[in-house]
């Protein structure tokens, strides 16, 4: 079995802490449904953020669909002038039997300029995703 890299990012609109939560739990989602992730395969998941975030850790949002094992960690992207502000970025190690061009990232919001031969994802009911979402921090609430 092979450790993968998937990636994904996103943006907010502001540094708000339910804003900032709201969003990685919709990115996160996305990649653990779009890549069949399992929490157990996870080996661990490295979160940045821009310098203009620090109203809450990204992280949290994982703990809160049930990723409550898996190392996390929360660091400040490189500030290069020019680069993309309000984004929250992830790279996920998974231990995968699928192929690196298996892998599906997701790059959402205004994110989606970062990596735009990526953005072939499938169309995603919206609603139907929060409603996983809402299942996932009911099952895992402290």
């Amino acid at each position: 079995m092979a450790c993968r890299g998937v990636r994904g990012a996103t943006t907010v609109a502001s540094n708000d802490r339910d804003e900032i939560l709201t969003e990685t739990r919709k990115l996160l989602a996305l990649l653990i449904r779009l890549n069949e992730i399992e929490s157990s395969e996870v080996a661990s998941a490295l979160f940045t953020v821009t310098r203009d975030l620090d109203a809450e850790f990204p992280a949290l949002a994982a703990r809160q669909l049930g990723w409550l094992e898996v190392p996390l960690l929360c660091g400040y992207e490189i500030d290069v002038p020019g680069s993309l502000k309000k984004c929250i970025r992830v790279l996920i190690h998974l231990n995968t039997q699928k192929r690196q061009d298996e892998v599906t990232h997701v790059y959402a919001n205004a994110a989606e300029k970062l990596r735009p031969d990526l953005n072939n994802l499938p169309t995603v009911d919206l609603s139907e995703l929060e409603d996983w979402i809402a299942e996932q921090m009911a099952k895992h609430q402290r």
